[in-house]
């Protein structure tokens, strides 16, 4: 009598585990007092206990860290990340915060799809400094001790947010100056589906907590910017099977007024994205310092910026900041 005969699918290493099992079981003295019929009930049965137990315990290892809070980061050059990378941004990386990498980076050592320790560049091979690197250092440092934090960032530096327009990019990409072509192109020319690849993999690791943007300096004074921010939003839900009520989606201003913004009018249009999209949260920019081209923020700018994204996301967490950081 065959053990194998009893069961036809599952994977094999799993098979060859309840047929070792199974084989010790049924070659003891006990079970060979029993009689036959018997005996065949007892090894299906039992084989199927075994095979059910096996099972769940394989499912259970390739399930969803509930602990590993995953944030999607999206926009142009002020989430990319502009300023230059500062010794004191390099170090002291807490291991909990990960970076999910966008691109091959041979020179880094970082390969797409895989995870890292979030020491910037978070973007790209060669971008800067990011809002999203203090967003996730802030994180770890208020959340409890066995929460991980991971970042996936897929910008483009000077781009609208219609380059992020899954049914329409193309005829974007089709006038876009090609300084900007070489960028696109290390998304395999489709940023928005670049996101979703990385997304859907950070999904089988973690859970999706969040969305950030940073974006609206290429698209001055458009009337349509919130509701073409909503189409993305939307998308990205549908295609990752989010609820909005669970994902909230926090937006950036522009380099403010208080600072010379030469963008800071966009910030009007920002502030009445909540309007449009329900669970949304815009995150001031004011005091940020800026470079000298009044468009960009500095790196201790990006600093401020990025722990004002994570304390924003805490309070949606119901977690207090803690004292002193």
């Amino acid at each position: 009598m065959k053990i194998e005969s009893a069961y036809k699918k599952g994977n094999n290493s799993v098979k060859h585990s309840i047929v070792i099992f199974a084989s010790h079981l049924f070659s003891t003295k006990t079970y060979h007092f029993i009689r036959p019929n018997i005996q065949n009930n007892m090894m299906t049965k039992i084989i199927g206990m075994v095979f059910a137990v096996v099972m769940l315990s394989c499912l259970k290892s390739f399930s969803q860290d509930k602990k590993f809070y995953i944030f999607l980061c999206f926009g142009q050059s002020n989430m990319e990340g502009n300023a230059k990378i500062q010794p004191q941004d390099t170090v002291g990386v807490d291991p909990r915060f990960q970076v999910l990498q966008a691109v091959d980076c041979p020179d880094l050592r970082r390969t797409k799809g895989n995870w890292y320790t979030a020491v910037p560049p978070l973007s790209r091979c060669k971008t800067g400094l990011t809002p999203a690197d203090y967003f996730g250092r802030t994180l770890v440092e208020n959340l409890p001790e066995d929460v991980r934090v991971g970042i996936i960032n897929v910008s483009v530096g000077g781009c609208k947010i219609e380059l992020f327009d899954k049914d329409n990019y193309q005829s974007y990409v089709a006038k876009a100056p090609q300084w900007m072509i070489g960028m696109i192109n290390q998304y395999d020319g489709n940023p928005y589906a670049r996101l979703v690849e990385l997304a859907k993999i950070a999904q089988k690791n973690g859970v999706i907590k969040g969305i950030l943007l940073h974006q609206g300096e290429s698209n001055p004074n458009d009337s349509l910017w919130t509701k073409k921010v909503k189409g993305v939003y939307d998308n990205l839900l549908k295609d990752l099977h989010l609820k909005a009520k669970k994902v909230p989606l926090l937006a950036g201003e522009t380099v403010n007024a208080d600072q010379g913004g030469i963008c800071a009018g966009m910030n009007k249009i920002i502030a009445t994205l909540p309007q449009m999209v329900k669970n949304s949260y815009v995150i001031s920019s004011a005091g940020c310092q800026d470079a000298a081209d009044n468009l960009h923020f500095t790196a201790e700018g990006y600093r401020m910026l990025g722990k004002r994204y994570a304390e924003q996301m805490l309070t949606l967490l119901g977690v207090d900041m803690k004292t002193g950081k």
